[in-house]
């Protein structure tokens, strides 16, 4: 019986994870053949979050969390068309920036538009590709990394964020896929999306003791779309992005802000 009782909680464990957690850094991860086995991680990670379940303006839930799932990109900014690296700060203000070291970025063509799921780079994606909200996916072109950059919706504004997620799909290798996260210069911390051949990963991390997030690296697999995937070539797609409002105000802003109320107060009772 305990052996059962093991052996279900290791099965358990390994599609749906919440933790461990590393100082202030709580790791979400899991991995399945569907979108089914990853949607209770994913569930979880907003509720942690907050906002609610149902979506306002570019991509706003509550004005707590903002959310990024492809599937607005219309035709014309889609494959085997480049997205303009701040389409989700200039057309539909959600306060992120792509950066790449190769040159630029697609969103996958939808079934009016075929082919679906990066088939315009290799025949074989689409087998081995699938979307957790159709249809559409997120790459680099000629590279495997994306810098996600963090503004204040719809300025030129750097802001930063508390927790941020990703779902990968065709995971095939261990630590292939990571996200690593920045607050400035420094660090804080490299994560691996666990691995799902054929099938979707969730990977994301919440700090909750006052770190923020200024950048995310993501690196997706072991090489950038083109060749075939197989025999130690990992090429990995995006789906959704999850993270915590960006617009929140710098401790430093705050500072200023009840300096000047006190010093308001103050004259108030001097006149």
């Amino acid at each position: 019986m305990k052996n059962s009782l093991l052996a279900l909680s290791l099965a358990m464990s390994s599609a749906f994870v919440v933790g461990p957690v590393f100082g202030a850094a709580i790791v979400y991860s899991g991995s399945g053949a569907d979108p089914a086995s990853i949607t209770a991680v994913r569930d979880s990670f907003r509720v942690d979050i907050g906002g609610g379940t149902v979506a306002g303006a570019n991509g706003s839930f509550g004005g707590l969390r903002r959310e990024i799932n492809w599937d607005g990109v219309p035709d014309a900014l889609a494959s085997p068309n480049n997205l303009p690296a701040n389409f989700f700060n200039a057309n539909s203000p959600r306060g992120v920036v792509f950066s790449t070291p190769g040159s630029g970025f697609q969103v996958s063509a939808n079934a009016i538009a075929p082919p679906i799921e990066f088939g315009n780079f290799n025949a074989t994606y689409p087998a081995i590709f699938q979307t957790f909200s159709a249809q559409r996916l997120f790459a680099a072109v000629g590279s495997n990394i994306v810098d996600v950059n963090f503004f204040i919706p719809g300025t030129a504004l750097a802001d930063s964020t508390s927790a941020f997620a990703s779902i990968f799909t065709d995971v095939d290798l261990a630590d292939s896929t990571t996200i690593e996260f920045f607050s400035g210069a420094n660090s804080l911390g490299l994560y691996s999306a666990p691995v799902a051949n054929n099938g979707l990963s969730f990977l994301g991390v919440r700090f909750n003791a006052g770190e923020r997030i200024t950048r995310v690296r993501i690196t997706s697999g072991n090489a950038a779309l083109g060749p075939n995937d197989g025999a130690g070539v990992d090429v990995v797609a995006m789906d959704d992005f999850i993270y915590a409002e960006v617009a929140v105000p710098e401790p430093s802003t705050l500072l200023l802000l009840a300096a000047a109320l006190l010093s308001f107060g103050v004259t108030r009772r001097r006149g």
